[in-house]
């Protein structure tokens, strides 16, 4: 051996030295995010138009949303004036414990710093199977997890698995729900408008929910996989009539289909209880859905949840193990944020303070209905709260509510919606298509502060809805015109 050859002894050079300038593992110096942001950032709506759903920005300049928000922290975020504005919306669920929860952020730094092995596609990482236990201790009935990207990839997994399971093909689903927007959660989709232009889709059926003689008819046709359900109906926040997810789980056991909880939006403690079925006694769902909060509102990621025989089916041989798998699944980015979500939600008890928060909140604004003429119902659990407006018995106040239906549906809660942020600095919903109903999914961390600014804000905007004239109905001719022109 000469002295130029390597004895296997030396210290490895650094990679940038084995490598050269340039060459990888050497840092890259061509990028600076907070150099672009600073340099483009005020192009934002122009991008969205030139290259994205031109229909958006456009969208939110009518009705006066097109704003630049800056920073953001637990329920409240900061407009570009430094306005603080107070978020009813959580990002459609996904903020549940807050917009930059510290013990998420550190975690994801750390997991980052660690520099794991990830992704390998051919080992056994450990953080998936710590966040499936830890899941799974809230599922006690349930067995085995399957990690994807999103809440509509957790029901395609399940819709899925229910049908190799049972050997079924159809899957029935509830008017009115919401499951997402992929072809096959599109096909229990309980809005025909999202629907609408891709069919053909799948062969599944629509029932009402709470209507146990339907499910039982569709049930002794002997084709049926599944029953997927929302316990409670993100789009309105319909809550199933009392002991129908149990009477309708003791139906499909008898015909050997299953039951899908899609808790995508409810669980995680959002309805005041982990799980949203948990409100009705002896619901053991055979599979259940959950994504959003579960992000801790970093990183994607959804999950299914399910029976151990179900598992045992889809994943039968070793030639078919990778039958059903996601790319980015089960990601340490993802698996980390899952469980520091949920050290959060059990350490700062989140879900009582979704249970206390939302009772103030809905009994608050309930109170509100004997008042305001135009307010029709409030309904809801923990911090899923739904405000239902419908039709005035006052003449003058008629005309206008008829002006408004006759242009489109849900004018008026989008006129409600529209003063909380211009006025007030709040952002709500309205609660899908052609509805009058405003959806409040706050983030899990408000507290009484919030709830009285929320109800504060609100009553203004009924005093003024209901004082027969003022910007409020101003505004409601603009959404007419735009309502028509539309058409």
């Amino acid at each position: 051996m000469t002295s130029s050859e390597p004895t296997g002894t030396e210290p490895a050079q650094p990679k940038a030295e084995q490598a050269g300038a340039g060459a990888p593992g050497t840092p890259h110096k061509g990028f600076d995010l907070a150099t672009l942001l600073a340099q483009r950032g005020a192009e934002r709506y122009e991008l969205h138009t030139k290259y994205l759903n031109h229909q958006l920005p456009r969208m939110l300049h009518t009705i006066g949303f097109d704003r630049v928000y800056e920073r953001a922290e637990g329920a409240h975020f900061w407009d570009a004036e430094g306005n603080d504005h107070l978020d009813m919306l959580a990002g459609f669920g996904v903020m549940g414990v807050g917009r930059h929860h510290p013990v998420v952020r550190k975690a994801l730094h750390d997991v980052l710093d660690a520099g794991l092995a990830d992704l390998t596609r051919f080992d056994c990482q450990p953080l998936p199977g710590l966040l499936a236990e830890k899941l799974l201790a809230r599922t006690p009935h349930l067995d085995r997890v399957f990690f994807g990207n999103s809440g509509t990839e957790a029901v395609e997994t399940a819709l899925k698995f229910a049908r190799y399971a049972t050997g079924k093909p159809r899957v029935l689903y509830c008017t009115h729900s919401f499951h997402g927007l992929t072809t096959g959660s599109l096909s229990v989709n309980g809005e025909a408008g999202f629907q609408d232009g891709f069919a053909p889709l799948l062969p599944d059926t629509a029932i009402e929910m709470g209507d146990l003689d339907a499910l039982a008819r569709e049930l002794k046709r002997g084709d049926v996989a599944a029953l997927i359900v929302e316990p409670i109906q993100g789009h309105g926040v319909y809550i199933p009539p009392p002991g129908y997810l149990r009477a309708a789980q003791e139906l499909l056991r008898k015909h050997k289909a299953l039951l899908i909880c899609d808790e995508v939006q409810t669980g995680v403690g959002r309805t005041g209880k982990f799980w949203a079925y948990e409100h009705e006694e002896g619901v053991e769902p055979d599979l259940v859905t959950v994504a959003k909060t579960l992000s801790g509102g970093y990183v994607p990621v959804g999950a299914t949840l399910g029976r151990d025989w179900i598992f045992k089916k889809v994943y039968s041989s070793m030639d078919r193990v990778l039958v059903h798998s996601a790319s980015f699944g089960s990601n340490a980015q993802a698996m980390t944020a899952g469980l520091a979500t949920l050290s959060v939600v059990e350490d700062e008890q989140l879900v009582e303070n979704s249970r206390v928060m939302g009772d103030l909140l809905r009994t608050r604004l309930a109170a509100l209905t004997d008042r305001y003429e135009l307010l029709k119902e409030v309904r809801g659990r923990g911090l899923m709260v739904a405000i239902e407006f419908g039709r005035p018995k006052s003449l003058g106040l008629r005309s206008r509510w008829a002006m408004l239906q006759t242009a489109r549906k849900g004018l008026f809660a989008q006129m409600v919606v529209v003063p909380l942020l211009q006025r007030h600095h709040i952002l709500t919903q309205v609660s899908g298509d052609h509805v009058e109903i405003i959806k409040l999914i706050p983030p899990l961390v408000v507290d009484e502060r919030d709830v009285d600014r929320f109800v504060a804000a609100f009553t203004e905007v009924m005093d003024d809805a209901h004082g027969g004239g003022g910007l409020m109905w101003d505004f409601g001719k603009t959404l007419v015109k735009q309502a028509v022109a539309n058409r």
